[in-house]
């Protein structure tokens, strides 16, 4: 057997394993859909699905139950994605070979925060752990009036420029949602309908993505009727019964 480890090599192999481990910590897109193993890709089909439409497809939903990875493993991670253009090499997606904009919006500003900002940028006393790795934040914007809220974060994207992405929230209004162009845009929680029409608009332009990740908690609500076959039960419905 080998030597036992003195005082000094216990303390200087422990701080090798605490730097391997906040490396680690920093790169959490990396353990995400591996090729092997029980976590392996190919059995999230659906979410394999999802990514793949994106190259064809300006809007996608993911409508599913609660619990199933809908925020962070789909929304955050494709959104990662998007503003550092880390893609690996089995993305079935769009590509964006320069740097991007967009926004990401939940239900309230407290949300946004509790949510996505934790998913995409890790928790107020660790950012740089969540899905964006740490070494590619530029700046992290904080948003007014929400305390550990984040209006803004910029990212080195790999073409060497930089991406932004803006946080918001439904309860600001569809005012809040116009005026600029968008690559992408997502959705985590259903929207009201103005709002979605407005994101639809701000990526019309540019041949971006709007996202949609949610539990129909409303039922058959405007929008989920809109990515139903035949856009419209409704009216289906209405003629069916000769109405």
């Amino acid at each position: 057997m080998g030597a036992l480890l003195n005082s000094s090599e216990k303390r200087e192999l422990f701080a090798l394993l605490t730097e391997q481990e906040r490396r680690r910590s920093l790169l959490k897109w990396l353990s995400f859909y591996p090729a092997d193993g029980p976590l392996r890709r190919d059995l999230y089909k659906k979410h394999l699905e999802f990514f793949a439409a994106g190259a064809r497809y300006p809007q996608r939903m993911m409508m599913a139950a609660n619990r199933v990875g809908k925020t962070e493993g789909v929304g955050a991670y494709e959104i990662a994605l998007h503003l550092t253009g880390n893609y690996p090499e089995w993305w079935p997606g769009k590509r964006f070979a320069r740097q991007t904009r967009g926004w990401a919006a939940g239900d309230t500003r407290q949300t946004v925060r509790d949510i996505l900002v934790e998913k995409l940028l890790g928790p107020k006393s660790a950012r740089g752990t969540g899905m964006i790795p740490g070494r590619q934040i530029v700046r992290i914007v904080p948003q007014p009036g929400v305390p550990d809220g984040v209006e803004l974060v910029e990212v080195k994207h790999e073409c060497g420029k930089v991406s932004r992405l803006g946080f918001k929230s439904f309860d600001q209004g569809r005012v809040s949602f116009q005026g600029t162009e968008q690559d992408f845009v997502w959705l985590d929680e259903e929207p009201p309908p103005d709002v979605y029409e407005e994101c639809l608009t701000r990526i019309m332009t540019t041949g971006g993505l709007l996202l949609l990740t949610f539990t129909p908690l409303s039922g058959l609500s405007d929008v989920v009727i809109m990515f139903l076959p035949g856009g419209d039960i409704r009216e289906q419905a209405d003629e069916k019964s000769g109405r």
